[in-house]
């Protein structure tokens, strides 16, 4: 029988859609101030090419950046994160609508993990309204994705940059 031992902490991984670099800038302070300083910052990329979802609610062609952040964290507080960076997304709000999204994830050595509060039948739910949903594995040494996974972290893109930060991770893993 297995017995019940601590998590091992992960990298924490954060995708901002914004429209305006105002908006993005001020955001990632907000995170920055929470989480501490970051360790690895992806390209802008324009998430309004893989979907349209959020152009008429942000008011624009919606851009994104993943960013990674130093500090691991506990997977234990992914929840507290989500809710965190929903009020957020509510403090940056106007007009009704959101200027910001806020997405975070967890990466692991073989997994990476987005916060959601969206209920479908291949997320796990967690606590407090939030589930997980795994969107890529990393086997045979690089990222798989699912028939679920959204269509920007299927990209090579978004894979390339999350190989860089897996990396990062697995030294910050090798020195503990």
């Amino acid at each position: 029988m297995g017995k019940a031992s601590d998590f091992e902490p992960e990298q924490l991984v954060v995708g901002i859609m914004y429209t305006d670099n105002a908006t993005y800038d001020a955001a990632l302070e907000k995170l920055v101030e929470k989480f501490g300083e970051t360790d690895c910052v992806s390209d802008e990329y324009s998430f309004s090419e893989f979907s349209r979802f959020y152009d008429g609610e942000m008011n624009g062609e919606v851009k994104k950046r993943l960013v990674s952040f130093a500090e691991t964290v506990q997977p234990s507080s992914l929840p507290a994160i989500k809710i965190f960076t929903n009020s957020l997304e509510d403090e940056f709000a106007s007009d009704g609508g959101r200027t910001v999204n806020l997405d975070p994830c967890l990466l692991g050595h073989g997994k990476f993990v987005m916060a959601t509060t969206k209920n479908a039948s291949f997320r796990i739910p967690l606590t407090d309204g939030i589930y997980a949903d795994l969107a890529l594995v990393f086997a045979r040494k690089h990222w798989e994705h699912f028939y679920w996974t959204y269509f920007d972290i299927k990209s090579d893109f978004v894979k390339s940059f999350l190989e860089k930060v897996r990396l990062l991770y697995l030294e910050k893993r090798k020195a503990r």
